[in-house]
């Protein structure tokens, strides 16, 4: 973990709720592994805001966050040229190792951004990777153009589904899993979507835990879930649970 301060290239609107924020300094290193996330602390609010790493450089990070308070409503707001605290090189990340040649990555909403840079990690492994991204409607698909763009010329596939039926499968993204032959599965989404993978989830797999926080690197314990081996803080020993180990 580092703390530094970050200076904002970019930040701009893809969906109306939804914004990606580029921001460059120096990063040390500390971003190991896709699905780590950053600790962002907005001037005037208390808590940091936790935020998954779409991509990143030597020296860039890509956020894309939803606005659903006043602290990422602030976020919003801020111009190409402010600049954050940040905490970053948070959590353990996405095991690749246990992939296979072809895994299966499920996002749901803002769980989709860590599954970017997890597709990049498993294409630049020489696997053949597929990607189920759930959104409730058409109006709300962000990154879609960006995964196929990866995959173009690969084995893997985008799918799409939406609740209304206004893009891809109408339904949510289990109708489609169901149905679907893969290796693992890695998947970054609400609680309820991780219920209803785990009865369908032909394989084993990892489940990145979203999680309200308030340290970000395990001192307050606000962040525990509990597993098969006891409470587990999803921001220390997480985010990134296995599902043989997670009490549902």
């Amino acid at each position: 973990m580092i703390q530094n301060t970050f200076t904002v290239r970019a930040n701009e609107a893809l969906t109306d709720t939804v914004y990606r924020m580029v921001l460059e300094g120096p990063l040390e290193g500390a971003v190991t592994a896709p699905g780590q996330f950053v600790n962002l602390k907005v001037p005037g609010h208390y808590l940091r805001r936790p935020i998954s790493v779409c991509d990143w450089t030597e020296d860039t990070l890509t956020l894309i966050y939803k606005v659903v308070g006043h602290g990422t409503e602030a976020m919003a707001e801020t111009p190409a040229g402010a600049s954050f605290d940040l905490l970053a090189g948070l959590g353990n990340g996405f095991d690749t190792a246990k992939s296979g040649r072809a895994p299966l990555l499920v996002g749901g909403g803002v769980g989709i951004p860590p599954l970017y840079g997890l597709c990049k990690a498993l294409l630049a492994e020489g696997k053949a990777p597929s990607v189920l991204l759930g959104f409730n409607t058409a109006k709300e698909r962000f990154l879609v153009d960006a995964f196929e763009q990866l995959l173009e010329g690969t084995d893997g596939k985008v799918y799409v589904t939406t609740v209304d039926g206004s893009a891809g499968t109408k339904g949510f993204v289990t109708d489609v899993m169901k149905d679907l032959t893969y290796t693992y599965f890695y998947t970054c989404g609400p609680g309820p979507m991780f219920r209803a993978i785990e009865a369908v989830a032909a394989t084993s797999g990892q489940y990145s835990f979203e999680e309200r926080m308030g340290c970000g690197f395990g001192a307050c314990m606000g962040c525990s879930v509990q597993t098969k081996q006891g409470s587990k803080r999803v921001c220390k020993d997480g985010p990134v649970l296995e599902r043989e180990e997670v009490l549902w």
